[in-house]
């Protein structure tokens, strides 16, 4: 009769159980280390010549010292920063451009004496300076009798505005996105089909409406700024009024 020995199993399961023990033991000892630099931040500052020895894994699978990982780290960053303080320059430079433009406008606007003159000196500016492609300038009539040539304004009845734009109206902002080709043959007229998207201002006291278009359809987009156009727009809703009235 042969007679087989329970001795390597034991074995087997001693070395599985010493291993396990030993991975706890490895755990414990990391979490009481983490725990004890945690306590100790200047640790490191004592013991400069450990930094070199810790070694830190990458995507690559190597594997590079701590004082290389930082390195690394601090030039992306400073990579990072660069970019930044480039974007924050370009930033700068479009808003002094957009400051130096919108004075130009705004004084010529303040110079003329009348509807066409001002809106001349409006769409010049807005093709000229702003790069804008399409301009489109709508009063809302009935006008008052004494006003003078409008130039490139475009006049409409209220009704006529409601029946076409309603909901850009009754929204009282300024908005931007694709019209609807309706919106668009309302406000550009025989310039609809060059306009893929818009910037739309209604002009308070139902005094008209300030659109500019672009061919782009992502040009005049929903997250645009439209903090400089608005502010145009409120330009005109206090001098329209005057040039109207000026027989």
């Amino acid at each position: 009769m042969t007679e087989y020995s329970d001795a390597p199993q034991a074995s087997e399961r001693n070395l599985a159980t010493e291993g396990q023990q030993s991975q706890r033991n490895r755990k414990l000892l990391a979490r009481q280390v983490a725990r004890y630099l945690i306590q100790n931040p200047d640790f490191f500052a004592d013991h400069l010549e450990l930094l070199e020895t810790i070694k830190l894994p990458r995507e690559n699978g190597k594997t590079v010292s701590l004082m290389t990982h930082q390195t690394n780290l601090l030039r992306e960053r400073n990579i990072e920063m660069r970019q930044r303080l480039d974007q924050l320059l370009h930033n700068a430079r479009e808003n002094d451009q957009l400051f130096l433009h919108s004075r130009q406008l705004i004084l010529a606007l303040l110079e003329a004496d009348s509807v066409a003159e001002a809106s001349a000196a409006l769409y010049q500016s807005f093709r000229e300076a702003f790069g804008v492609e399409v301009t489109s300038l709508t009063l809302f009539g009935p006008l008052p009798s004494g006003h003078r040539a409008l130039g490139d304004v475009r006049t409409s009845s209220r009704a006529s505005a409601e029946s076409a734009i309603g909901a850009i109206l009754r929204n009282g902002r300024t908005v931007c996105g694709v019209l609807r080709p309706a919106e668009k043959e309302y406000l550009f007229g025989k310039e609809a089909e060059k306009v893929g998207s818009a910037a739309v201002v209604p002009l308070a006291n139902q005094l008209g409406i300030l659109a500019v278009g672009a061919a782009d359809p992502q040009h005049y987009r929903s997250s645009l700024g439209t903090l400089f156009l608005s502010y145009i727009g409120e330009v005109l809703e206090r001098l329209l009024p005057r040039l109207l009235e000026r027989a």
